[in-house]
């Protein structure tokens, strides 16, 4: 019995050197000798909310425009209600004019053959600096103009003709913008906007979610005085913003964490934010629907495993010092299977509706909802399609 236990720990102890000084360099973290692992301060795990779709709704979709738009991010429709107009993969903005995909922007002036359609979204990733990566987009109701957070190239605009994208922004406080997400108005024009990390950039997103890192920020633009400032920092992977009807406050995600956060514009509370309510996975973009009620998407359900790695950070970091791609690890994270799902929001922060396709037959991941004329139109940054599903 000794010896056995001897052996178990001789083991161990050559496992813990290994993943110590990662000799081979085939963790998902190898390319990262700054990685650091920090704690994801999560509610208890009895907290998290359970609420199912048991009849995995969103596999009614109908899936549109399979492989002519690939990574469609966001969704908006103009002033017109024309569209859908969407961000994709090799950096333009397209709209579907009723019969076919037009060019409407780009945000890159430096683009190249290097921008050109390749077969897969992520080969997209090593030159997204080059080509830009229009995530949020936006259309200001009072002017027409199309706003665009570019993971790479800051908070931007563009006429209603399209064209070459307008830099509004690239810093905030001397800190440049590293990975630009999401973007909302209020009624003065003010720009509401996140940057979800100054240390890793979008095609670094995988070891960001890792990592847990927290030096994502809430910010605002003043269109006026050209300013920039930092209303929320240290946050772990803050993402889609979206304002309420009465334009009091807006909500904004904790991709990290999973939750909804309400930050006041109006009222005794203005200036400050709180918790808006808790998220059973990891959330992307949040959108408000004519009602004021707010449909968020989720990438997936929170599983235990991720739960316990977002708690004990050397423990994830011991994890991802294994012999083990980056991709192994998110699908482990994810429960080996993508399975989107979407919730819908009252403008008090209670549930009023879950949609999922939790096999991911159909729906597999939404980073988007869009709900108009009685359709959700749900983008996704890692799918070549457009989901629409039809509300009852």
């Amino acid at each position: 019995m000794g010896s056995l236990t001897g052996i178990f720990t001789t083991l161990f102890l050559m496992l813990a050197l290994y993943c110590g000084i990662d000799p081979f360099k085939h963790s998902g973290i190898a390319e990262f000798p700054d990685f650091e692992a920090i704690k994801v301060e999560m509610s208890p795990w009895s907290e998290i909310p359970k609420e199912k779709d048991e009849e995995n709704l969103l596999q009614k979709s109908e899936i549109k425009f399979l492989n002519q738009v690939q990574g469609p991010e966001s969704i908006a429709f103009d002033l017109l209600g024309r569209g859908p107009y969407t961000g994709v993969a090799d950096g333009r903005i397209v709209f579907w004019d009723g019969e076919e995909w037009r060019d409407f922007a780009v945000t890159s002036s430096i683009r190249s053959e290097l921008c050109s359609t390749k077969p897969s979204i992520m080969s997209y990733l090593k030159n997204e600096h080059i080509c830009g990566r229009p995530l949020g987009i936006r259309f200001n109701k009072k002017t027409g103009e199309l706003y665009i957070a570019d993971a790479y190239l800051g908070l931007m605009k563009v006429s209603p003709e399209g064209g070459l994208a307008t830099s509004l922004t690239t810093e905030a406080e001397g800190e440049p913008l590293r990975f630009t997400n999401d973007l909302d108005f209020d009624d003065e024009g003010n720009v509401y906007f996140t940057d979800s990390s100054t240390k890793y950039p979008r095609r670094h997103f995988i070891q960001l979610v890792f990592s847990g890192d927290d030096s994502g920020r809430l910010l605002k633009y003043n269109p006026i005085t050209k300013e920039t400032t930092v209303l929320v920092r240290n946050l772990q992977f803050p993402n889609g913003v979206s304002m309420s009807k009465d334009k009091s406050f807006f909500v904004f995600c904790e991709g990290s964490l999973g939750r909804l956060r309400r930050y006041w514009l109006k009222g005794e509370k203005a200036g400050t934010s709180e918790v808006f309510a808790m998220l059973p996975g990891f959330p992307d973009n949040v959108r408000t629907n004519e009602r004021g009620e707010f449909w968020v998407a989720i990438h997936c359900r929170r599983s235990m495993y991720s739960y316990i790695c977002g708690l004990y950070p050397r423990l994830r970091t011991f994890i991802l010092k294994l012999p083990i791609s980056a991709k192994i690890h998110y699908l482990i994270n994810i429960g080996f299977r993508l399975h989107a799902m979407v919730i819908k929001y009252s403008p008090d922060g209670e549930v009023l509706q879950v949609l999922e396709d939790s096999q991911g037959k159909v729906a597999k991941v939404v980073s988007e909802v869009e709900e108009k004329d009685g359709k959700l139109w749900m983008g996704s940054v890692l799918m070549p399609f457009i989901a629409v599903y039809q509300l009852e």
